[in-house]
Formats: C-alpha cells, sequence, structure tokens
C-alpha cells in the first residue's frame, strides 16, 4: 500500500526549504562580501606601496634643504611653525644621480662617474668664473641629461640651464633656490660645460663678488613636485611633475606631469629633523564597497 505526503508535511518541507535558502543565501552573500574586500584592500595594499615606493626613490636624491610644502602663491619651508595642512603640494630640487653614477667603461673595466662632486680648489682653472671638476667625464653626464630631459636641457648650452649647488655652506633661506620666481636663487648656481672636467657659471646676474666656492657640490637640472589634483570630493590624482627649473624662473606647471595614483583619499607630509615622513591614503569604490589603506613611509 503507497502512503502519500500530507498537506502538513508538504508545507512543512517546503518551509524549510525557504529557511535554507535565506540562510544560504545569506553566507554566499557574505562569503562574496568578504572576498570583494579581501580583493580591494590586497590590491590598495600593493598600489599603496608602489607609490609610495615611487615617491620614496624620487626624494632619495632631494637636496634636503630645498625641500618646501607650497599652495597656490605661497610656498613655505617644512620646518615653518606657521605651516598647515593647506600647503598640499610638496616640491624640491633633486640632484642628478643618474649621470653621477655614469656609465660603464669596458676599456677600464669600471664606471665612469659623468661629475665627480669634488672641486680642485688649488687648481688655477677654479675661480669666480669657473671651477674644475677632477674625475668627471662631463660629456657622459650631457648625454645622460639630454636623454632625461628629452632634450631640453644641455649641458654645453646656457638655456635651460643645469646648476650646481655647493655643499658645505648654509642653505636654510629657501628664496635662494629660486622658488619665488623672483630671480633670486644664489643657492642654485647656473652652468654649462667646457671640456670635460669645468664647469663655467653662465648667470651674469648673480654677482661674482658674492660668489662663494666650496669643494663639494651637487648638479641639477630638475626639481619635482607631487600635487594632489582634484577629481571630485574626498578624491584626488596625484601627480608628479619634473623636467622644470625654479632657477630659470620656472614653476611646476611649466613641467612635464606623469599621474602617481588615482583615487588618493589622503596625502600627508611632514618634516622631523632630516628625516621627512609621507603618508598616502588610497581608497577603491568600484566593486560597490569603499574601501581604504592608508600607509607611511619615513625617507632619510
Amino acid at each position: 500500500m503507497k502512503k502519500a505526503f500530507t498537506l502538513i508535511e508538504i508545507i512543512l518541507v517546503i518551509i524549510i526549504m525557504g529557511v535554507i535558502s535565506v540562510i544560504g543565501t545569506d553566507v554566499i552573500s557574505k562569503i562574496y562580501e568578504g572576498y570583494l574586500r579581501t580583493y580591494s584592500i590586497n590590491r590598495l595594499e600593493s598600489e599603496t606601496a608602489n607609490v609610495l615606493n615611487q615617491i620614496a626613490k624620487r626624494l632619495k636624491f632631494r637636496i634636503k634643504d630645498s625641500v618646501i610644502a607650497s599652495k597656490a602663491g605661497s610656498y613655505k619651508a617644512l620646518n615653518d611653525p606657521s605651516l598647515d595642512t593647506s600647503y598640499k603640494i610638496l616640491q624640491w630640487i633633486g640632484y642628478d644621480n643618474e649621470s653621477f653614477n655614469g656609465e660603464y667603461n669596458a676599456s677600464r673595466g669600471y664606471f665612469m662617474p659623468g661629475w665627480s662632486a669634488l672641486i680642485d680648489l688649488e687648481s688655477l682653472e677654479t675661480n669666480k668664473t669657473q671651477v674644475k671638476t677632477p674625475g668627471s667625464s662631463l660629456s657622459i653626464s650631457e648625454k645622460i641629461i639630454y636623454a632625461l630631459s628629452y632634450g631640453d636641457v644641455n649641458l654645453s648650452s646656457s638655456s635651460p640651464s643645469a646648476a650646481i649647488i655647493f655643499g658645505g655652506k648654509d642653505l636654510t633661506d629657501i628664496t635662494q633656490f629660486g622658488w619665488g620666481g623672483s630671480g633670486d636663487h644664489n643657492f642654485t648656481l647656473n652652468v654649462k660645460r667646457v671640456g670635460d672636467d669645468v664647469l663655467q657659471f653662465t648667470d651674469s646676474s648673480q654677482a661674482l663678488a658674492s660668489k662663494k666656492i666650496f669643494e663639494r657640490y651637487r648638479l641639477c637640472w630638475s626639481a619635482y613636485a607631487i600635487v594632489p589634483v582634484s577629481v571630485g570630493a574626498n578624491d584626488v590624482n596625484l601627480t608628479l611633475y619634473y623636467d622644470f627649473r625654479p632657477w630659470e624662473g620656472e614653476s611646476y606647471t611649466n613641467g612635464k606631469s606623469a599621474v602617481l595614483a588615482e583615487h588618493v583619499s589622503s596625502f600627508r607630509f611632514k618634516q622631523m629633523g632630516q628625516i621627512l615622513r609621507v603618508k598616502l591614503c588610497m581608497h577603491d569604490d568600484s566593486l560597490g564597497y569603499d574601501y581604504a589603506v592608508c600607509k607611511e613611509r619615513a625617507i632619510y
């Protein structure tokens, strides 16, 4: 004899299946949400770390006293007590590490530096109009700088000009790097090469009498700026500007640019002695959830 399900049994089965379905859907939804969260955070962690690495590599070769915070029409040194969060742009002059490393000389079996960072103070070729830099191969520097600047800077030419910054002198007056655009730049001395180991000063506005020559120097051809460009509420693109020269009266808007990161919610920096701390926060709301990651880097 075949027994059929009663109506009550069928209703109970339907109810139980409905409950299981609701629970299962909720579990699947939470698993999927957890997957999206993990995916977004992992991607943000990686991107934030990569961007900070790029920033740190650039800042590693900064002229430390040249670093400023700026906003439209104003700039301050990072140790200025009146500096506030309205100064969102970080700018600095970088020295030319690429041509300092030089290129490999196969016949000699070692790398030839483009510039040696040393001045021969005893040489008859060192005076108020030029300096002798023994151990340099300035033709190498010329080739590398010309390539990196896309042909903008030729070390054999005086316009636009590379510059040298002497070490060992007081560089605390940030106005003398040329940031103001007024022509004052007694710390950044325009130069061009004369032969392979002599740098000639080319800016006639810099008085010979007040020019002080030191044994150590850095060769520079570009300043850099990291600029938060707003693209929405609490959302900016972090943009790197380069290939501009404040000692030539140029601002970062005269330079080339490249986007370092999109969807940046915060970019902060702070000077602590000789250490520069940079904090970067990035977010992602493309998958329906707004996740954010913040990282900080100390740069010596």
